[in-house]
């Protein structure tokens, strides 16, 4: 049995507005318009199933998110150009305390911060999305359980960072950082993982407890999926098996 990366959700104050961004920005459809999201999905031809789903929320951003994407680029002029297409959309350069690196830190209109990389090899068939970043304390204890929940491969990686690629070795990779300060408010970037066809919800739920996963009540209500955090925290959710 296992579960399989299916989504990464924002919350968001405008659902509709931030996908048509997401979805101009990196060249994505908008596949349907939920009463309560919207989804933007990556094209068949990366060869891996991702869609960005943006749901309703109304609470104001106060700090970082610990989860961002970063955004992949095939030459120098490449990267100026996504950078000056993200900011013809409504993004901004910010400062997080980056420093002197060779990556552009931005936000999307309503402040989740990514980033779009120099070219680096490593992301040579990950598509737009290079990889899913989480801010952690213990990278490798991360990297270890979300293996678990993906059924994707652990990589070492520079910077004392944990990496996870699919078993294909397409689409972004999922990358945990060290030394970051524990989480202290709910996240409003979130992923989404979704048992196999023919699993069960609960059994997959009571395995992801027993790799140190806990059940989460952020006032979802009854709801079909399960919501659950990580071992530092992390909200995530468990959906329903895969038709």
């Amino acid at each position: 049995m296992a579960t399989r990366l299916e989504n990464v959700v924002f919350d968001t104050a405008q659902p509709r507005e931030l996908a048509e961004f997401w979805s101009a920005l990196l060249g994505w459809e908008i596949v349907g318009f939920p009463p309560d999201e919207v989804d933007v999905r990556a094209p068949e031809s990366q060869g891996w199933a991702l869609d960005l789903v943006f749901g309703p929320f109304g609470g104001v951003k106060t700090v970082k998110n610990r989860v961002h994407l970063d955004l992949a680029s095939a030459s120098p002029q490449d990267q100026l150009a996504i950078i000056e297409r993200a900011r013809g959309l409504g993004a901004r350069s910010v400062d997080i305390g980056q420093g002197d690196v060779p990556w552009e830190v931005m936000a999307d209109p309503e402040g989740n911060e990514f980033c779009v990389l120099e070219p680096r090899e490593v992301y040579m068939n990950a598509g737009a999305v290079a990889a899913i970043v989480v801010d952690g304390v213990d990278a490798a204890r991360m990297g270890a359980f979300w293996a678990e929940a993906t059924g994707w491969s652990l990589h070492p990686k520079p910077a004392a960072e944990v990496g996870l690629n699919a078993p294909n070795g397409r689409g972004p990779w999922l990358e945990f950082q060290n030394g970051h300060e524990p989480k202290t408010v709910q996240n409003r970037v979130h992923l989404d993982v979704r048992p196999l066809a023919g699993d069960d919800q609960q059994t997959e739920v009571e395995r992801l407890i027993g790799h140190g996963a806990r059940r989460a009540d952020i006032g979802q209500g009854d709801v079909p999926w399960e919501v659950m955090a990580d071992p530092e925290g992390n909200e995530f959710c468990v959906l329903t098996p895969a038709r």
